[in-house]
């Protein structure tokens, strides 16, 4: 892996030189922002590999860049960093739609691993076809509108295939009700009993044991979020 570019957005200068070094031993090239402000100008005509955000800056800080770079349907990975350790923190970034988590201070190799996995299973997905979504042993036609798990077709209903393709979409994030009920439904009032049921006829089709789900899990006083163990 060379020649990756990435942008690393932090407002103390001594831990961008720590993280531009690291990666030059990569062959990979670092840009560096002071704070979310810049960052955001910057990747206004420029693309990049990966992304690292501070979460805490002086000026507009990490979660409000990830929040603008998703919105513009940007899906460059981004890393987020943090002095926090709080489990709900980390919950909050992976939310907003970051890939990975951080918290400071973190070794040099744990960082460089972390960035090469982010930046591999980006070109991976990139290289799927328009209309293949793959995540683990499940993949989403949706042209056909049609669910594999392990090659077999599962039996999802048309707004249970939409609801699973969103999570599929967006691995690892975590999603209230509210965020499911307005991306599926499109509808800003929001039925608590609706997400749960179909929730739970979605892991009754894709878990093994539905009551301890492997994949679509509950995250207590949040919501739901998709992922594959080992992924």
């Amino acid at each position: 892996m060379s020649d990756e570019k990435i942008l690393v957005v932090d407002d103390e200068k001594a831990i961008r030189t720590a993280i531009r070094l690291a990666f030059k031993k990569e062959n990979m090239t670092v840009i560096e922002a002071e704070d979310g402000d810049e960052a955001l100008q910057i990747l206004r005509s420029e693309h990049f590999h990966l992304v690292i955000l501070d979460v805490m800056m002086k000026r507009v800080g990490g979660y409000q860049v990830l929040q603008t770079m998703r919105g513009k349907g940007d899906s460059t990975p981004v890393m987020m960093l943090s002095g926090k350790s709080d489990e709900m923190d980390q919950v909050l970034g992976l939310g907003f739609g970051a890939d990975s988590y951080l918290t400071k201070p973190f070794h040099n190799s744990v960082l460089i691993q972390t960035a090469k996995a982010l930046i591999r299973r980006s070109e991976i997905y990139n290289r799927l076809t328009p209309n293949e979504i793959r995540q683990g042993p499940f993949s989403v036609d949706t042209l056909r509108m049609t669910c594999l798990k392990d090659g077999n077709e599962l039996a999802l209903t048309g707004r249970e295939l939409t609801l699973f393709r969103f999570f599929m979409e967006h691995p690892g994030q975590v999603f209230t009700k509210e965020q499911l009920y307005n991306q599926v439904w499109g509808d800003s009032v929001v039925d608590d009993n609706t997400i749960i049921v179909y929730v739970r006829r979605i892991r009754a089709k894709i878990e093994d044991d539905p009551k301890n789900p492997q994949y679509l899990k509950t995250v207590r006083g949040i919501g739901y979020l998709f992922e594959v163990p080992g992924v």
